[in-house]
């Protein structure tokens, strides 16, 4: 798209367009430069932190986290340019965690052919389990996932009707998720703003499509612990049991 700026020599208006550009190119550098500094700032809050639980962190970018957690959809989201950032690692409350920020892109076309690029961010953690695990997925549940209930797609429903109209869970054994979401766990979970998780044979990432400060990256961790030690002791005891 072209835009042509044109000077009258009468009337008096007529630089006014070009004042018009020059406040909004002014005030797009002024937030760029304030982006800037607030994301700076937060990288070193993230950093001192990390310092002050023992745990490492690195602002590098690292594009193999799709790969390395290829059951994690959300890893997958977009089209390109996929990479985990600011990146916490370590040892906390005695499993192993991955907490960090996820980029992806994706891609839009208008009629008229024109192409939009939107860039996406938002923060996760993952920790590993100490016990085997099995597939589980917990999302806020959309407006299409009531529908397509009416039509008989419905999800894993629980006695707590306000966890079931709350959140959409898939699993493909059942009786694993009554497992993971008993009465206590659900309670627990029923007191957190909106939230996805979901479980591969060994790890867990919880994610909610937002930015997080220092506060919710240690809440998010507390809470994938608190869930692996809420687990029933028969339950851990049968994970126990199986192959890694």
């Amino acid at each position: 798209m072209h835009t042509t700026f044109h000077v009258g020599s009468s009337g008096g208006f007529g630089g006014l367009p070009i004042l018009i550009f020059i406040v909004v190119a002014a005030l797009i550098v002024v937030g760029a430069i304030y982006s800037w500094i607030n994301a700076k700032k937060r990288r070193e809050a993230l950093a001192a932190w990390a310092a002050s639980k023992g745990l490492s962190f690195s602002e590098g970018r690292d594009g193999g986290y799709e790969y390395s957690f290829p059951e994690f959809k959300v890893l997958k989201a977009g089209e390109s340019d996929r990479y985990a950032y600011n990146i916490i690692s370590g040892s906390y409350r005695n499993r192993e965690l991955r907490a960090f920020d996820y980029h992806y892109i994706t891609t839009s076309t208008d009629d008229k052919g024109n192409r939009t690029t939107t860039h996406h961010t938002f923060s996760a953690v993952i920790i590993a389990s100490t016990i085997p695990l099995k597939p589980l997925h917990i999302r806020p549940e959309g407006f299409f996932d009531k529908i397509g209930a009416v039509f008989g797609f419905e999800d894993i429903n629980f006695e707590s009707a306000e966890f079931s109209r709350k959140y959409k869970v898939t699993a493909p054994d059942r009786k694993w998720a009554y497992d993971v979401l008993h009465a206590r766990a659900i309670e627990y979970l029923l007191k957190l703003p909106p939230f996805s998780m979901q479980l591969d044979s060994r790890n867990v990432i919880f994610w909610n499509n937002k930015n997080w400060d220092v506060p919710q990256f240690e809440s998010a961790m507390n809470i994938v612990n608190d869930l692996l030690e809420m687990l029933p002791e028969y339950v851990k005891e049968q994970q126990l049991g199986t192959t890694p």
